[in-house]
């Protein structure tokens, strides 16, 4: 990978100069027809950081993907990219992204060394340093041993592997995956983690969506939550966690319509509590307290659970728990 942009060492009393970002929107829109797809968003995207994208099926977030990679046009507002305008430069923005689509879209037929070596030649890079470029990848994938499979025998995890490489053969300046690890299995996802937890260490620049709070937090260094095609909160991780949640959560699953009946019971517990078909989800930063009060209280539950906070909690919290078709 490119070395990307570091903040220089500052001295006391100077002030740190910040990168130019590598994205920026202001006022971001983009409309079909009378829907509003991406409702006037702001974000930028700093070099060397992994920037991720959350929300529900619906919220915009492969709009503004598409927009980014130059693949739809912008309906209004400003977007910059390498600090050019999509509208104007689209060829040289593409000729400096790697894209992860969510789906697989490798030649099956070919080997996992030929699928390299043919993005190469779409490129437009010298042959030499093509055959360069597949060794490094092929290390960096983990598929040195699969270099001569073909790609319709690999498992799931290594063909996203695969894909993944195949976006880095014209070492890009920005590195963009969708949904990069869905539909694999717990391990498979763990090794991709471990494949871009790397690509970070080596100063890349992710830009992340996922439908996985547990792969943003793992990730991202700061994200985005979007709904209804509007940013509703960003920060990293931890920020969100603490900002829109509290430190510890305690479930309490009950018998088949038992909830209903313990609420007034559990009334004035916690910063927080949400009721669902079988359980009571308490907020809470004190959950030994809690529980303590919950036991005096003679509430009657079937199980417990103490946990920390998650991303998922902050995400639901924000965005609801509708399903979106």
């Amino acid at each position: 990978m490119k070395e990307s942009a570091h903040v220089p060492s500052s001295r006391s009393g100077t002030v740190r100069q910040m990168p130019s970002p590598l994205v920026e929107a202001r006022g971001l829109t983009k409309k079909f027809g009378d829907f509003v797809a991406v409702d006037a968003i702001d974000f930028e995207i700093r070099p060397g950081e992994a920037f991720g994208f959350l929300g529900p099926n619906g919220a915009g977030k492969t709009s503004t993907m598409k927009m980014i990679t130059t693949v739809s046009p912008i309906t209004d507002g400003k977007l910059t990219v390498f600090g050019l305008d999509p509208r104007d430069d689209g060829a040289e923005i593409r000729s400096r992204l790697g894209v992860v689509p969510q789906e697989n879209n490798l030649d099956e037929e070919l080997t996992v060394e030929e699928n390299l070596y043919i993005y190469g030649r779409f490129h437009d890079i010298p042959k030499p340093v093509i055959r360069r470029r597949i060794e490094e990848l092929l290390e960096f994938a983990q598929l040195v041993e699969k270099r001569k499979a073909r790609v319709e025998n690999l498992s799931g995890g290594m063909q996203r592997r695969l894909v993944i490489a195949r976006a880095l053969i014209n070492e890009p300046d920005l590195v963009i995956l969708d949904e990069p690890t869905t539909g694999l299995d717990p391990q498979a996802r763990h090794v991709l983690w471990d494949r871009l937890y790397r690509l970070k260490q080596e100063g890349a620049t992710l830009i992340i969506t996922t439908h996985y709070m547990d792969e943003a937090e793992q990730l991202c260094d700061r994200l985005v939550v979007m709904d209804k095609g509007k940013i509703v909160a960003e920060g990293s991780p931890q920020e969100l966690i603490q900002r829109y949640s509290t430190r510890e959560v305690v479930e309490l699953r009950f018998a088949p319509g038992a909830v209903e009946t313990n609420l007034d019971r559990l009334d004035g517990l916690g910063n927080r509590m949400e009721a669902l078909a079988d359980r009571v989800l308490i907020y809470t930063d004190d959950a030994e307290a809690l529980i303590d009060e919950i036991h005096r209280r003679g509430v009657e539950f079937e199980q417990r659970l103490t946990r920390r906070s998650t991303l998922e909690d902050v995400f639901l919290h924000l965005t609801g728990r509708r399903l979106i078709d």
